[in-house]
């Protein structure tokens, strides 16, 4: 299950390398190049709604066909839209790309509503956070690595004289068409433990929870205030008056942010688990720093050295020349690490409390980014990839807390909501389009993280007493 969660992670953030490629080949504004994510997120809320519709008619469809045909399911389309950028690409045609990114899209639907609350079943719901931070964590490795190797191959390593901008991503979206191939034929195979969770009836009975609904926008809110940043980062760097940074360098901060969710999710499983409180104590100085330095480590790496088929003792010099050079941008990242462990302890392990601390932060940072620009925006910015780490898996849990036999039909909702990555970077690019400037852009996906905040708070209490769901 953990290489699911991984592989829609690495391949969600290829979007933030499409979106600066695709505006470059096909001399898009930035409204029009935010379509890819509209496109993608927006087959979730497409995808997730079909599923909804037919859990509320004829009752819950994985409960009829099992988590394994679910994801098998999911992969299948996954790989029919990851092909389609071949005949896009040959076809210099940006409506044919994301017309593939929506199938795409509707195949991570179904991934998500199958995987995230088979996670919670695996075990008691008082650690539900804890599971789901874990898994969410691989989904980070994933988002991490992503656009470190997806800017170097659309960037570079496939971005040669002669080729058309667009003909860049072909290569890599036919591996990724290979790879859920693949992995449809390994689930096929295997065995999945079943937990039972009975049989739901048809109606919309998950809609009557108030905390659900609730739980839904904030998971809209949530979705869309990270991907809006995400896929700002690249062009936002690129201002005047902020970095000036190239695509190629503005790439390690894309990876720092996503990264920063590699680090705060693991620090969310252990600090949300009931292990021991010594374990705990030294697990969250341990692992954070082994994350850390994998980060720092993965940002270095000297890809083109690889490739240039230079000799591994090259290839070592390189890299920790490398590794010393980027210690300038590590060094200013190292205290934020600091401030997410602290930030951990004043949570005191209570999924709601630990989501109202991070997205104050998270309001607190993104409003310095706007007044200030230059180098604070720059680090404020990509500091939020650390604070917004737990909000999927905390949101996610509170919702699902007590709902029993609607847990499917409430991850459904749940899932629906990812339409927020489709909205409200339409609404940032369209602030910048009138502002000529990301920076004041920034106060779309502030006003989202302050209802996530309130979700943590309040929201996710009202209507408590009514969900004594049976199992």
């Amino acid at each position: 299950m953990t290489v699911l969660f991984f592989m829609w992670g690495f391949m969600t953030v290829f979007n933030d390398i499409l979106i600066p490629r695709f505006k470059e080949a096909f001399t898009l504004n930035y409204t029009e190049a935010m379509l890819v994510q509209f496109c993608f997120f927006g087959a979730y809320f497409i995808g997730s709604l079909a599923y909804f519709g037919i859990s509320a008619k004829f009752g819950d469809p994985i409960a009829k066909i099992g988590y394994k045909n679910g994801v098998i399911i999911g992969l299948l389309l996954s790989a029919l839209g990851s092909g389609l950028f071949w005949p896009a690409a040959t076809l210099v045609s940006y409506p044919l790309f994301l017309v593939g990114l929506f199938i795409v899209g509707v195949g991570f639907a179904m991934l998500q509503i199958a995987a995230n609350p088979y996670v919670t079943i695996l075990g008691p719901e008082r650690t539900a956070s804890s599971r789901l931070n874990l898994s969410q964590a691989f989904n980070s490795l994933g988002t991490t690595t992503g656009p470190l190797i997806g800017g170097y191959l659309i960037f570079q390593y496939f971005n040669h004289a002669g080729v058309q901008g667009a003909d860049s991503v072909k290569v890599p979206y036919l591996m990724f068409c290979i790879a859920f191939l693949i992995l449809a034929a390994i689930f096929f195979v295997i065995h999945l433990p079943h937990v039972g969770e009975g049989k739901v009836e048809p109606g919309a009975g998950a809609l009557r929870y108030p905390h659900v609904v609730l739980g839904v926008l904030a998971i809209f809110m949530y979705v869309g205030g990270e991907v809006s940043i995400g896929s700002s980062i690249i062009n936002f760097l690129g201002q005047k008056n902020v970095a000036s940074m190239s695509e190629i360098d503005a790439k390690n901060y894309v990876s720092l942010f996503w990264g920063g969710m590699l680090i705060g999710r693991f620090m969310g499983a252990i600090e949300l688990s009931e292990m021991q409180k010594a374990k705990k104590q030294i697990l969250l100085i341990i692992v954070p720093l082994l994350a850390y330095l994998f980060l720092w480590a993965a940002i270095s790496a000297p890809l083109d050295a690889m490739h240039g088929g230079s000799s591994f003792g090259d290839v070592l010099t390189q890299w920790k020349n490398s590794f010393v050079q980027n210690w300038s941008m590590f060094k200013i990242y190292l205290p934020l690490v600091a401030l997410c462990w602290l930030l951990f302890q004043f949570g005191q392990a209570q999924p709601g409390r630990t989501l109202v601390i991070f997205c104050s932060t998270i309001v607190v940072l993104l409003a310095l980014a706007i007044i200030f620009g230059k180098n604070m925006a720059v680090w404020c910015v990509v500091a939020v990839g650390l604070f917004t780490s737990i909000g999927w898996p905390n949101i996610f849990s509170l919702a699902l807390d007590g709902m029993g036999v609607l847990k499917s039909q409430v991850s459904s909702l749940l899932v629906m909501a990812v339409f927020g990555g489709a909205v409200l970077p339409e609404a940032m690019g369209k602030v910048a389009d009138v502002a000529h400037d990301l920076r004041p852009a920034f106060i779309i996906p502030l006003i989202a993280y302050a209802y996530v905040g309130f979700y943590g708070l309040i929201g996710h209490k009202i209507g408590r007493e009514q969900r004594a769901v049976p199992a």
